[in-house]
């Protein structure tokens, strides 16, 4: 099943982790990656609006400076309203919330190719926002998660493309589950540039009207009791 490795690649990574550690002895003439400016915390053509169904708009600064592609595919999705009434359907407590799977089970995506990895030094903290992927470093397609809380040991295996900077009370109301049993849905999606409406919250569904009291033939209706004074 697509993008469910990621826990045992994670794993993997633990145990391997300090072995290839020790290969890898650090190049003193090697100049360190070029970082581009990235946009103002402001800027709304970077900002990335989910409105949840656990009751609130959560708003995302995107990163196109470290995953322009990566964030190029998001700002696409959602101005197709590709994202709107998906669910999260993968939710660990501790760890992230996955969502923007088309089929809800972690095997679906979009019918875009796949977008390359555009690993980068953006860490795994709290708000992180990062795109999921099969084993395949260059399979991630729609699929996205938020982290609950500090996970460095994905550090430069998953692109970072983004951090929620208002609304986190929302993501830590998310359903948890593999898949949860009510799962909360992303009710829409915007680029804040787009001038969208102010959250609304799903419809609920009203209870079934009673109808009047019906009488049978040949029989008095019962009288209602009358209130005690």
């Amino acid at each position: 099943m697509r993008f469910v490795g990621m826990i045992a690649m994670l794993g993997a990574t633990l145990l391997a982790g300090p072995a290839l550690a020790k290969d890898k002895t650090p190049d003193p003439a090697a100049k360190p990656a070029a970082r581009f400016t990235p946009p103002p915390t402001n800027d709304l053509e970077n900002t990335w609006l989910l409105d949840l169904s656990t009751g609130g708009r959560v708003s995302i600064w995107l990163r196109p400076d470290v995953a322009p592609d990566t964030v190029r595919r998001v700002k696409n999705l959602t101005r197709r309203k590709f994202y709107d009434g998906l669910t999260f359907h993968r939710v660990i407590d501790g760890f992230m919330a996955q969502g923007g799977d088309p089929k809800g089970d972690g095997s679906g995506g979009s019918e875009l190719p796949d977008v390359k990895a555009e690993f980068n030094y953006l860490p795994h903290v709290r708000g992180s926002v990062a795109f999921a992927r099969a084993d395949a470093e260059n399979s991630a397609n729609s699929q996205f998660y938020i982290v609950f809380q500090p996970r460095l040991s994905l550090d430069g295996k998953y692109t970072v493309f983004g951090r929620v900077l208002q609304g986190m009370q929302y993501v830590d109301g998310i359903e948890r589950g593999e898949p949860p049993t009510n799962p909360t849905r992303i009710l829409h999606a915007y680029i804040a540039a787009d001038n969208p409406p102010p959250y609304q919250a799903a419809p609920t569904t009203p209870p079934p009207t009673l109808g009047a009291p019906v009488t049978l033939p040949g029989t008095t209706p019962a009288k209602a009791p009358k209130p005690r004074g």
